[in-house]
């Protein structure tokens, strides 16, 4: 309990430094504690859906545990603020995109083949709430990929997240 207490104690820098030093996750968490107020509210903002906006938490705060390895970071609440909002931008631009190319699909469909829109449509929406029920990460990843046909290097260099 004490030493809970000291680490809550450190400030943002200390905590990046120890955790790059020795990779123990505690500190991490002290991040998350302190600051999961913050990306919740970033993410409200730009998501309006509260449960958009907790997975997209989640998933920002799995991607430090590698990113705060890769980075260097002055101002740590600064630098989550960007990272947080960049996040939510592409959730937004991916769910943009997706519905265009379900609507394009499910026309040529309906045009070449009549008596398969019907079936087309179920699988589309099964698709669909498949893709929901992944957490943010997978989500973004599979719509890049399977949706907009990136390949995984343009993923990794549009996202930061490494293969």
């Amino acid at each position: 309990m004490k030493e809970s207490t000291q680490l809550k104690q450190l400030d943002d820098a200390a905590l990046i430094n120890f955790y790059q030093l020795n990779g123990d996750t505690v500190y991490v968490g002290v991040l998350f504690e302190k600051y999961t107020h913050l990306v919740f509210g970033v993410c409200m903002k730009y998501l309006k859906d509260e449960d958009k906006a907790k997975d997209a938490v989640m998933s920002i705060f799995e991607n430090l545990f590698s990113d705060l390895k890769k980075h260097s970071i002055t101002y740590f609440k600064g630098w989550l603020y960007s990272v947080s909002k960049n996040h939510c931008l592409m959730i937004l631009r991916l769910d943009k995109k997706e519905v265009p190319f379900i609507e394009a699909t499910m026309e040529k469909v309906a045009t070449e083949h009549p008596d398969e829109k019907l079936e087309l449509e179920r699988r589309l929406t099964m698709l669909k709430q498949a893709i929901q029920g992944l957490d943010a990460y997978q989500q973004v990843c599979i719509k890049l990929f399977y949706l907009e046909e990136k390949s995984y290097q343009q993923i990794e260099a549009m996202t930061g997240y490494n293969f």
